[in-house]
């Protein structure tokens, strides 16, 4: 009787965390942030010490991973409306490289060394840290490098890749400092295109070229 109740729970247990993950959203387990991993490895222990102790009720390991699901959903919630919570739970991109020169301050706070970064340069294919015009360090501990582009011009430098002028109706100063913008240019920039609210801004970037994409937020 008790290898068919650990087969039932098996079984039962494995279908309810198919649901429970999907509900949670779907990412690629190589992108899954912090706080997802500790979810999920917090879930598959509850799973695991249900399959173990068949004579424990199941409600008692049901209860607190619905309960992790519903912290987790909450939380994912709040992140889409607050870019601060967002950089609270996931931590936010560090720029590893920029403009050719190596961020040692950076690497130091994310206890990153030479090597990682060396590595991770070689499996891209990069020989040296010469070719590298940015590279940043995701949250999820990818490193997203882009190499140097020998035709841009002075005035363009930087903005040969698509980097983030906004987010989410906020203007990010330190982007337009790195294309050697300014706050004004980029609201007279936005004037011309007819956008005069920045606030109903999702996203907007800069190609190489010096134009601007800007996605709007849906009207609720």
């Amino acid at each position: 009787m008790e290898v068919w109740t650990i087969v039932f729970r098996t079984f039962f247990l494995y279908m309810l965390m198919v649901v429970i993950f999907r509900l949670m959203g779907k990412r690629e387990v190589g992108e899954l942030s912090l706080l997802d991993l500790v979810v999920f490895i917090m879930i598959g222990e509850l799973a695991v010490l249900a399959i173990e102790k068949p004579n424990q009720p199941l409600f008692i390991t049901i209860l607190p991973m619905l309960l992790l699901l519903v912290i987790q959903l909450a939380l994912s919630i709040l992140s889409l409306k607050s870019q601060k919570i967002r950089d609270c739970l996931d931590g936010h991109p560090s720029l590893i490289i920029d403009q050719g020169k190596i961020n040692e301050k950076e690497m130091r706070k994310q206890r990153y060394n030479i090597d990682d970064l060396l590595t991770q340069l070689r499996e891209k294919n990069i020989r040296t840290v010469a070719d590298v015009e940015f590279a940043i360090l995701e949250t999820s501990g990818k490193l997203s490098v882009f190499e140097k582009n020998k035709n841009n011009n002075e005035e363009n430098r930087g903005a040969s890749h698509p980097f983030p002028l906004i987010k989410d109706g906020k203007i990010q100063e330190d982007q337009l400092k790195r294309i050697n913008r300014t706050n004004l240019w980029l609201r007279q920039e936005l004037r011309k295109l007819g956008y005069r609210d920045i606030k109903k801004i999702t996203y907007c970037t800069i190609d190489g070229n010096g134009e601007l994409f800007v996605d709007i937020k849906d009207e609720k």
